[in-house]
Formats: C-alpha cells, sequence, structure tokens
C-alpha cells in the first residue's frame, strides 16, 4: 500500500483518529516502514507545553499500524497486543515525527521499533516498541 491507499484506508476505518484535524499524517510508506508526523495542536500538549505522552503514544502505534499496513494490506482488525515506550527528553516545539521499522513479521504477530523525533533533531524524544496481533486471512 502507498502513503495514499493508507491515509484513505484510515480515513474510512478510523475516521476517530484525525477527528477532522489532520494532525496525524502518512509521510512516507515504504515495504515494512513508515514515517508519521504529528502536526501538535494545543489539544495535544500538556501542562509546560509540551507534548503529552498519550499524544506521543498514539503517534507510535499508529506508525507501528501503518507499518504493518504496509506489509499485509488493508486488514481493519489487526490490533496493538503490547506497546512499551521510554520517554528520553522534552520535544521540541514543532511536528513531531515517528519513523517505525517491522523488526519480526510472522503469520499471527508483527514486532516493531518506533523512533520519536522532534522535526529536524536528531536526538530521539522517546523510543517505543509494540507488537500487533494479525488476524487469519481467509
Amino acid at each position: 500500500m502507498t502513503a495514499d491507499d493508507i491515509t484513505a484506508f484510515l480515513t474510512s476505518e478510523f475516521p476517530q483518529i484525525n477527528m477532522a484535524s489532520g494532525a496525524y499524517v502518512v509521510d512516507e510508506v515504504t515495504p515494512h516502514a513508515a514515517i508519521l508526523r504529528l502536526n501538535a495542536s494545543e489539544r495535544h500538549l500538556r501542562p509546560g507545553g509540551t507534548i503529552s505522552g498519550p499524544a506521543m503514544m498514539t503517534l507510535a502505534d499508529l506508525a507501528m499500524y501503518v507499518a504493518l499496513l504496509s506489509a499485509i494490506g488493508p486488514v481493519a482488525l489487526a490490533v496493538t497486543t503490547s506497546l512499551n515506550i521510554n520517554f528520553l527528553r522534552k520535544p521540541s516545539p514543532g511536528a513531531l515525527l515517528a519513523r517505525c521499522r517491522l523488526i519480526k513479521l510472522g503469520k499471527r504477530l508483527a514486532v516493531g521499533d518506533i523512533s520519536l523525533r522532534s522535526e529536524g533533531v536528531e536526538a530521539l524524544v522517546a523510543h517505543a516498541t509494540a507488537t500487533y496481533a494479525i488476524p487469519d486471512r481467509k
């Protein structure tokens, strides 16, 4: 699936993820990998003006799902079975990027590695790993 294909699929199957704001954007998709962007707005901030943990976790989880879709196609019922995230530093103001690569793709489970960075900054903001369960494809 291309970035446009995945965006159309997400808009159709999960319209609630963006709630008409376009905050989460699929920037790039390659086989077994994806780059997503969070265009953080006021609703993504916590006290102190930094991007909230739940917004970063959503970005990491969505990046994993998009990377999985790039490998297996449009499977709406693939679900997160685990997500572990380590918050490393406060994000810089502006967009947050998530780069996910699948490190294992089996018949029933997929495991991914996700790095979150502020746009234009090399240092990691957070690092996550995620596992997705893949339903039978009959």
